[in-house]
């Protein structure tokens, strides 16, 4: 039976994973179509930088992200100076390393989803008169709806099941920055494993139902 302590994880965690997984559709969506459309030699860097977070082990992500919202760091001394105080151990800073750490699981999807539309749509809008802006949002949006959804539920998952950068920046407050996956890790260093298994198999069941509903609602997947 789930604690109240487990079940507060598991409300932080969704509550993390959603409000991360909403500002990376707005922050990736512009990102993404850049570097879909783009030729510039920025691209690569961009790119890559993007890519970061899928080969850096989460622990320096987090290092160098409480290093910056700390009090010596430009983003923290940023912060106190708008009087809203430090990131770090907080929920804000939580959501902060989420978009950083899951950045590359949401704008790699809508890249691609973007670079298979190709030019014809966007031609036949502008011989409508379709402005840039229309064109995007009548056009290109409803075609790059797999690739929304992919977006979607990959950064919704990967949030979730975030450790290492959530550790290092929010640490272990209860109702506060405590998320799921640093629960399991206190009942496991408490010696609590039948705690620890009911939460890891609920990860276990919650993981493989997201990959099933990606497998099976995202229509790229199935064949023709």
């Amino acid at each position: 039976m789930f604690e109240s302590t487990d079940l507060a994880a598991v409300w932080l965690t969704l509550k993390l994973a959603a409000v991360t997984t909403t500002l990376l559709l707005v922050i990736g969506t512009p990102l993404a179509w850049w570097l879909a459309r783009t030729r510039s030699w920025w691209k690569g860097p961009a790119g890559a930088v993007v890519a970061l977070p899928i080969v850096l082990p989460p622990t320096v992500i987090g290092f160098y992200l409480l290093v910056a919202m700390g009090p010596n760091g430009p983003v923290g001394q940023f912060t106190q100076a708008l009087g809203l105080g430090l990131l770090p151990f907080t929920f804000a800073g939580l959501v902060v390393a989420s978009v950083f750490y899951s950045l590359p699981f949401v704008v790699q999807p809508l890249q691609n989803a973007f670079e298979a539309i190709g030019e014809r749509p966007l031609e036949a809008a502008a011989t409508l008169r379709a402005s840039p802006l229309d064109a995007f949002f009548s056009v290109v949006v409803p075609l790059a709806r797999p690739g929304y959804l992919t977006a979607s539920v990959l950064g919704f998952a990967h949030t979730v099941g975030e450790f290492g950068v959530v550790l290092m920046i929010g640490g272990n407050i209860p109702d506060q920055t405590r998320v799921v996956s640093v629960q399991i890790y206190d009942h496991v260093e408490a010696m609590e494993y039948a705690q620890a298994h009911g939460l890891a198999a609920g990860m276990v069941v919650f993981s493989f139902l997201v990959l099933l509903a990606l497998y099976t609602l995202n229509p790229t997947g199935r064949r023709k």
